[in-house]
């Protein structure tokens, strides 16, 4: 019977954000039935491998928020875990491949290129025979040494993310194939010279709906296994940070040819990329302005918890206070110490909090009436994660102002569901201003209800244009913004 180990570490890292990442962040329910009916890829591998009768070894699997690199100790341990359980998995028979479960912009003290490492790791314990496949996410900092070590890398074609499942499946039927056929694709790698911000790298509209379009016609092409683009996550300060593409064919030539194409179409496409943001006192208003059917959404982009914010700065709240905004929620503020007063108190309360500003220093202090209390536990039912659990720890919904409310949670998240909302007895496509905490992923279930969707820009970390960080690691003659130094 074929044999194969599933496993996984995955952390998207900001290079400056305030948090570091550590052992604690990683903690969760594991083994494979608690993947089984997520929405994550590892799921996927997991159902392409029992559907075809293959035997599983199961390895370690590690999640964490986006946040701050992560710390030596976790990196350690966690690869050190994995890497243990792989050793067992051989003490026991032979195996035929080994699949991970991967981000591809992990940071971590020590290792820059952190996926890089793992799969380094991992291919020094199974050796050069036993083929390897990863999926990642297209927010990957893909590498030469991540291609170097693994046989076949498939990121998501989607953001929002929502293929991740399919990507883990589509993996692990390449994994089988090689299995099968004996043979592994010759590869190609591409770095692209330029950098678009994350906005830019929404593939639901243009440029990037057609790029991924290209990609998905050139991947049909004689001979080619897989053409991955990974859109890159630029706030990594290391060489390998940026936009890369990846092609696994039966030829080198089939390869490269893939990979040139395709490089050749988004670098024609450059300057498309640098979408214009907000400031949040102009989005607050037009979205006051705003008379359409449906909620306007309003995005604080560089409070983003899915890259690497901590959810709880207050620019944009304090914004719709000052402009007296009228039916609007804002969700979610990651505030535990805030939360925990709420549910102190009880519903129909008012209380005087310092609200958020833990990252940062710079709360909100504001009379809050406790509308709704809950313990943060719900699944999710967006196109993203839809049968995921979430469990944010006590949350509350308060009253800040006579139009504005917030949803305040114990563990953060990014508003990218709106069972967030509703689980606390808020129906979004009901408000007239809905304001998240995400960048790019809320339009898959927020941007069919919602009559304009601004994307504004207050304080936080995950700043809409990266080339204003301190970078002193970066690969020379790159382009920190689409179009720049041309």
């Amino acid at each position: 019977m074929t044999r194969i180990a599933i496993g996984g570490f995955l952390h998207e890292s900001h290079s400056f954000a305030p948090l570091p990442t550590g052992w604690g962040d990683f903690i969760k329910p594991g083994g494979l039935d608690a993947l089984r009916p997520t929405s994550c890829p590892a799921a996927g591998a997991i159902m392409v491998a029992e559907e075809a009768g293959v035997q599983i070894a199961p390895l370690a699997w590690g999640f964490a928020n986006p946040a701050g690199p992560v710390t030596a100790e976790a990196f350690e341990r966690i690869a050190a875990l994995l890497v243990a359980a792989l050793s067992d998995a051989l003490e026991d028979g032979p195996l035929d491949g080994v699949y991970l479960d991967l981000h591809g912009a992990m940071v971590a003290i020590g290792f820059d290129d952190a996926e890089g490492e793992v799969l380094r790791r991992v291919r020094a314990v199974v050796g050069p025979d036993v083929p390897i496949a990863a999926s990642l996410d297209p927010h990957a900092n893909k590498t030469a040494l991540m291609v170097l070590h693994a046989d076949v890398l498939v990121p998501f074609r989607t953001y929002p993310h929502i293929d991740m499942k399919p990507a883990g499946a589509q993996a692990a039927r390449l994994l089988l194939r090689m299995i099968r056929d004996g043979r592994r694709p010759a590869k190609a790698f591409r770095e692209l010279d330029f950098w678009t911000p994350l906005p830019g790298q929404c593939t639901m509209v243009a440029p990037m709906a057609e790029v991924m379009a290209e990609r998905a016609r050139l991947a049909e092409a004689p001979g080619v296994w897989e053409l991955g683009f990974c859109f890159g996550f630029p706030y990594a300060d290391f060489p390998g940070c940026g936009m890369a593409i990846a092609s696994f064919a039966d030829t080198p030539d089939q390869a490269a040819g893939a990979a040139d194409a395709l490089a050749a179409f988004i670098a024609a496409k450059e300057t498309e990329f640098a979408l214009g943001v907000l400031p949040a006192a102009e989005g607050v208003a037009r979205a006051m302005a705003a008379s359409g059917k449906g909620p306007v959404i309003l995005a604080d982009t560089q409070d983003n918890p899915g890259g690497g914010g901590h959810g709880d700065t207050t620019g944009l709240l304090a914004e719709l206070v000052r402009q007296g905004a009228q039916g609007a929620v804002l969700a979610p503020m990651n505030d535990a110490e805030a939360a925990s007063a709420c549910h102190a108190a009880g519903e129909g309360a008012t209380i005087t909090l310092d609200l958020g500003g833990k990252s940062d220093g710079v709360p909100l202090r504001v009379s809050a009436r406790v509308e709704r209390l809950s313990d943060g536990r719900f699944t999710l039912t967006g196109p993203m994660g839809a049968g995921n659990p979430a469990n944010l720890g006590p949350c509350a919904l308060v009253r800040v102002a006579p139009g504005v409310r917030v949803i305040i949670v114990t563990r953060k998240m990014q508003a990218h569901d709106q069972a967030l909302f509703r689980h606390i007895g808020v129906e979004p496509a009901e408000q007239r201003i809905v304001a998240v905490k995400s960048s790019v992923h809320f339009r898959a279930d927020f941007q069919p209800i919602a009559s304009e969707v601004i994307v504004v820009t207050a304080p936080g970390p995950v700043v809409a244009d990266p080339a204003v960080l301190p970078f002193t690691n970066l690969r020379p003659g790159l382009r920190l913004r689409p179009g720049a130094n041309r």
